[in-house]
């Protein structure tokens, strides 16, 4: 594996880490001593998960009197918002 100094990766991160992503690892030196290693990230953990339309159709159902009840609480929602005038 091979040895980068701090200097070099930070002059050429942009392909270093390229490389990396493609499977070649490497350290990062600092006065010649090993401080970090650079690798890829396994592949599984860092694609997101895909969003599926449509995957609980047909787990819930409606109650049949669900626009009256709808109806009923937009009645409600109104008298809230706009209360009749006292006089």
């Amino acid at each position: 594996m091979r040895t980068i100094n701090i200097h070099q990766a930070k002059t050429h991160l942009s392909r270093l880490v390229d490389e990396a992503v493609n499977g070649d690892s490497f350290i990062i030196a600092k006065a010649g001593k090993p401080q970090v290693l650079v690798t890829r990230i396994i592949e599984s953990a860092a694609a997101p998960e895909k969003r599926r339309l449509g995957f609980m159709k047909g787990m819930y159902t409606l109650p049949e009197n669900y626009w009256e009840v709808d109806k009923e609480m937009d009645d409600e929602v109104l008298k809230m918002f706009f209360p009749e005038d006292e006089e």
